[in-house]
């Protein structure tokens, strides 16, 4: 993976990912319907990820002490290359980066010494692409969601949100979400607490990027605002 843009490549992952909170189960109005991936072997077989089912449902297990507690994934929906790992990745962007490689459905953050946090992650589907250089201009946890307009031009249902849909499981936006802003003004792209694991790995929102759960949140632990963001183009 590589974009001469951003002077970023991924190499052979070099250490297993860290420990997570866990993720939650809730319906997204941002998506639709799910479709099964890739089912894991044996329980303590080594994913292709790096990481075993063991070690995966410990990491995508439940967060009961959020202000809505969040149910433990089914991890068997999910790809195992898309189980959160650390990777080899070259780029000359600083430590705290945060890349977004829509075309191969990942979000890194660059930890430095050559190393990054690498994400599953589901992307914008066709026509609602997006690609630049941002900042988190702003950041929430369990974040009121409001449609934009254009939102509710295309699907009326969701008109009734229009003064903005309370937190919880069933908001959208779930747990934590990263505003992209570009000039002082927000761009409409956000990155996201999904719900959905069969989700992970495919083009279904509008425009936003979604990850796990307990990987936004871990995301979301180590970004402050005005962190870079370099969307790759798809």
């Amino acid at each position: 993976m590589y974009d001469e843009k951003s002077d970023a490549r991924e190499t052979d992952a070099v250490a297993p990912p860290d420990r997570a909170l866990g993720t939650l189960n809730r319906r997204s109005l941002l998506i639709g319907s799910a479709v099964s991936l890739t089912a894991f072997g044996l329980a303590g077989c080594a994913t292709s990820g790096g990481m075993s089912l063991a070690e995966a449902k410990k990491a995508y297990g439940p967060v009961p002490d959020e202000r809505f507690p969040i149910p433990a994934v089914d991890v068997s929906k999910i790809d195992p290359k898309y189980l959160r790992r650390t990777v080899r990745y070259d780029t000359k962007e600083a430590a705290g980066t945060i890349i977004v490689d829509p075309g191969n459905y990942y979000v890194y953050r660059i930890d430095g010494d050559g190393n990054a946090t690498r994400y599953g992650a589901n992307v914008g589907r066709a026509g609602f692409l997006w690609s630049g250089d941002a900042y988190v201009g702003r950041k929430a946890e369990w974040p009121i969601w409001t449609p934009p307009r254009e939102m509710i031009l295309r699907q009326p249902e969701v008109a009734q949100y229009a003064g903005g849909m309370a937190p919880g499981l069933d908001n959208p936006l779930g747990a934590r979400a990263l505003y992209l802003y570009q000039n002082g003004v927000y761009t409409l792209y956000t990155i996201y607490s999904t719900s959905v694991p069969e989700t992970i790995g495919k083009g279904v929102s509008s425009g936003c990027i979604g990850l796990l759960s307990q990987d936004m949140i871990d995301l979301y632990s180590k970004t402050p605002v005005n962190t870079k963001v370099v969307v790759l183009p798809a």
